[in-house]
């Protein structure tokens, strides 16, 4: 047998002994492949001595009365109990740790995504990201109702494709064919949300921004270096975590802070807050930014003492 159709036949068995349903459909969009192929080896199981069961809604499993079915599960899968704490853990990890969206992706071949979700977000949010992981798992459009946008104020409607979460589900990315943008949206800030019956038309576009160190999101990365003192050493550690990767000890007084951003406006308002206790290296570009801030600040009040 060659080995692409031995590597399809052990996914396709992976996917029809978890714990998610899935159709024909599903399981030819899973695998790149036709109807027709996922049929002749469902034909292949059954002739192995495998019981495939076909259930309501025209979904497909490996029964558990299977030869070596056992075996076939342990192997592949966790328990909803074991998924459930792997899930936490995962959500655990910083959104910029590479391995955090990889790792998700192959629990939910293994794990239902609503739960998964249901297990780190309640109250009232939890059903907009339930619609959201259903919507994302089906790629299909949805609308955000009465999405309050935290730059402008306003509140509307916002018909975007969801593709992707931060950290335990607070911000959701997506493309909006209106501005023909990726961007991040706070699960809090929406009303409700509604499943459209439309696929994804832009999925080729959809694209994941970085997030820095400070919580920053964005398509681009900046150079900063910080000479830090132990005051805004350990409160930038505390503040934000996974900055002491990026942090080396210079002498017993000073550590140096080499990281990258995606933008200036996280980093200037910790060092702007602290500025007695940092000092900015070989950032011509940030200098400059904080330079501007601080010049800002001097003339609003300099205009209101007048």
């Amino acid at each position: 047998m060659e080995q692409p159709k031995v590597e399809r036949l052990l996914k396709l068995m992976k996917l029809m002994t978890g714990n998610v349903n899935y159709t024909i459909k599903d399981l030819a969009e899973r695998l790149d492949t036709s109807y027709r192929s996922i049929y002749r080896y469902i034909e292949s199981f059954k002739e192995a001595g495998f019981v495939v069961r076909k259930l309501e809604g025209g979904v497909y499993k490996l029964g558990k009365e299977s030869p070596y079915f056992k075996d076939i599960s342990q192997l592949v899968h966790f328990t909803d109990e074991e998924a459930h704490i792997v899930n936490q853990l995962i959500e655990a990890l910083d959104d910029t740790n590479m391995l955090k969206q990889n790792l998700r992706k192959k629990l939910s071949t293994v794990y239902n995504c609503t739960s998964m979700a249901s297990s780190v977000v309640h109250g009232a949010n939890a059903s907009n990201v339930n619609r959201l992981v259903e919507a994302i798992e089906s790629r299909r459009q949805v609308v955000l109702h009465d999405y309050a946008s935290g730059h402008t104020g306003n509140v509307r409607d916002r018909v975007v494709e969801p593709f992707g979460f931060t950290t335990n589900y607070v911000q959701v990315w997506c493309y909006e064919p209106e501005s023909g943008m990726n961007k991040l949206f706070k699960t809090s800030r929406i009303g409700s949300v509604e499943v459209l019956d439309i696929e994804w038309h832009y999925a080729d576009s959809h694209r994941e921004g970085y997030i820095d160190i400070f919580r920053m999101t964005g398509f681009e990365q900046h150079s900063v270096k910080l000479r830090l003192g132990m005051l805004s050493r350990n409160l930038l550690i505390e503040e934000y975590p996974l900055a002491e990767r990026d942090i080396t000890q210079l002498d017993d007084s000073s550590w140096l802070l080499d990281t990258k951003v995606c933008n200036y406006r996280g980093a200037g308002r910790f060092v702007m807050g602290l500025m007695d206790d940092i000092e900015i290296v070989d950032s011509p570009e940030f200098e400059e930014y904080i330079r501007a801030q601080v010049i800002e600040i001097i003339s609003k009040y300099s205009a209101k003492s007048s």
